[in-house]
């Protein structure tokens, strides 16, 4: 696993706060492995003044959506609910991550789930919430309003590397 995850990943996103939290940026990655995904986060600029020494938790969840845009009311609305393909209940999502944690503004989390394939997620959303994922409350946690989002990409080649064949 460690040559794979050494190697470039299958997908990534590029995450960006909202107009209310702009500070929030950074990448998560996705490694198709072992019948599954290894998805690493790197993220910055979290808003966990409140406790900077303890950190605070945030909610992390894949979304159904392919848009991090939305309206007055809700900025992420078009991310849509959480990525669900099988109709499970929560927490059973294929999209529920454990929660980041951050300390001083920075999250840096691997988690290894058997529910997605990198392949499945491009074109859908990863979502931070405010507040940490309960793990009970119906439809999706009750982790608060929607932070930060990234679209699911698919990984690339860059174009010099192509020319040098590699």
């Amino acid at each position: 696993m460690i040559e794979k995850l050494n190697g470039a990943p299958e997908a990534y996103a590029d995450i960006r706060g909202t107009e209310e939290y702009p500070e929030i940026h950074g990448r998560i990655t996705f490694y198709d492995v072992f019948g599954g995904t290894v998805l690493m986060a790197e993220i910055y600029g979290l808003p966990d003044e409140d406790n900077e020494t303890a950190g605070h938790f945030f909610g992390f969840h894949i979304h159904e959506g392919g848009a991090c845009t939305g309206d007055d009311a809700d900025l992420l609305k078009n991310t849509g609910g959480h990525y669900n393909p099988e109709g499970k209940a929560h927490p059973e999502h294929a999209g529920d991550l454990p929660p980041l944690l951050s300390t001083r503004g920075a999250a840096w989390m691997a988690v290894y789930t058997g529910r997605i394939h990198p392949e499945e997620v491009i074109g859908k959303t990863v979502v931070i919430h405010l507040q940490p994922d309960d793990f009970h409350s119906q439809p999706s946690g009750d982790s608060g309003i929607k932070i930060a989002c990234g679209v699911i990409r698919e990984w690339r080649v860059r174009p010099e590397m192509e020319e040098d064949g590699e």
